[in-house]
């Protein structure tokens, strides 16, 4: 059982530190090839499309041809990305195949493994089992940046082919160490609408998913924004990004593990609007970067806030949910992947008519997030209330 979460738990990480590798890298091979930085967020973009828009069927193939089966297949199409990407760097066309391959199989790779997760745990386990996934997928994106940035300064190809070549020998040592679990019950299929949405969307939660959509718009923009204005700003390389990531990852892991712990049972909504004031200053100091040390003191100030923010979402969500927690969450989930879809190909966009003046526009937008919890705290038509009115 152990060795099973194990790996597991490896496959997530592998995942998530292959969306976090190519962060500080995608920037300088668009710079370096002379396309337009537009293609910035278009490539990080078709990722999430090809991810969000395939899981609901990787859901169905999981429960009819097995988890196992799928994992491998999820591991070799991955692989397949990251050699693609590393081979190609000088032909746009092939690298936006690679990103499409990749979020394919990324989603396959998700679905089967919480399905797996879910076959061979108790419902008095499972969730101390997702939560290690869950911890899992932090690492990838803590430590995805950092690796990134260390091996593309010796080649921008080399993160890919290292990351093509470790997924391989985890295939192979899956396809020994993964046995077939017994059917227990459906894969976590994360469909675009999940059933039932449509009538938590009349309830005040509704402002908390289109929250949930702006903190991670936000974020996304960010991301693939960052390293594209600091080299402008401060010339900042492949390697001083992914430090800084790395060092940002930490401070998100240290607001989830530390500082959330402290919100009291309703006072989530005072703790998201001042995580959305905090998240609005590191975006408002960005435009003023004259170093690395401030650069990497704006991101970490942004990267607070916007854990905080995440965090209390969901705790929130979760306890307005009226009972369906799972409906809410897949609505959060999709709130968020339409976050992530429209987020870097928007601001990679402005990037290229404003310059540092879009995180002035971030910052406003971060500020006038706060209505959506205003209104939310105005309206008293709650799901939650509504579940336990005896019928």
């Amino acid at each position: 059982m152990k060795k099973t979460i194990l790996l597991l738990m490896s496959v997530q990480f592998f995942v998530y530190l292959g969306f976090g590798i190519i962060i500080p890298i995608l920037p300088e091979v668009i710079i370096q090839q002379g396309y337009s930085e537009i293609h910035v967020g278009g490539l990080i973009t078709i990722y999430a499309l090809s991810s969000f828009f395939t899981a609901p069927l990787w859901g169905k193939l999981s429960d009819r041809t097995g988890r196992k089966k799928l994992i491998l297949t999820g591991l070799a199409g991955f692989s397949l990305s990251f050699f693609l990407f590393s081979l190609f760097l000088d032909n746009l066309t092939l690298l936006y195949l690679s990103r499409i391959v990749g979020g394919l199989f990324s989603g396959a790779l998700y679905t089967a493994v919480t399905g797996y997760v879910a076959d061979i745990t108790t419902d008095e386990e499972r969730n101390k089992y997702m939560a290690f996934l869950g911890m899992s997928i932090g690492l990838g994106f803590i430590f995805g940046p950092a690796i990134g940035g260390l091996l593309g300064a010796i080649s921008l190809s080399l993160p890919f082919t290292v990351s093509a070549v470790l997924i391989l020998l985890l295939m192979v040592y899956a396809s020994f160490v993964l046995k077939e679990p017994v059917r227990q019950g459906t894969a976590t299929k994360r469909a675009l609408l999940p059933k039932g949405a449509s009538t938590l969307w009349q309830f005040r939660i509704r402002y908390l998913f289109l929250m949930s959509f702006m903190v991670t718009f936000l974020l996304a923009g960010l991301e693939s924004t960052f390293q594209l204005f600091q080299i402008d700003q401060i010339e900042i390389t492949p390697l001083q990004l992914g430090y800084l990531f790395m060092a940002s990852g930490f401070v998100d892991a240290a607001i989830q593990g530390g500082v959330v712990r402290r919100i009291k049972d309703g006072a989530e909504t005072k703790w998201i609007i001042g995580a959305q004031i905090v998240t609005a200053a590191g975006l408002s100091l960005l435009p003023f970067t004259t170093s690395l040390i401030f650069a990497g003191v704006a991101l970490s100030i942004f990267t607070a806030g916007n854990a905080l923010a995440r965090t209390a979402l969901v705790s929130l969500t979760s306890k307005e949910s009226g009972g369906k927690y799972g409906t809410a969450a897949g609505m959060t989930y999709s709130m968020d992947n339409m976050g992530r879809i429209i987020g870097p190909l928007f601001f990679t966009w402005l990037l290229t008519m404003q310059a540092g003046s879009i995180y002035y526009l971030s910052g406003a937008l971060a500020i006038a997030s706060i209505l959506l919890i205003v209104l939310y705290r105005g309206s008293a038509k709650t799901a939650s209330e509504k579940a336990s009115t005896p019928a």
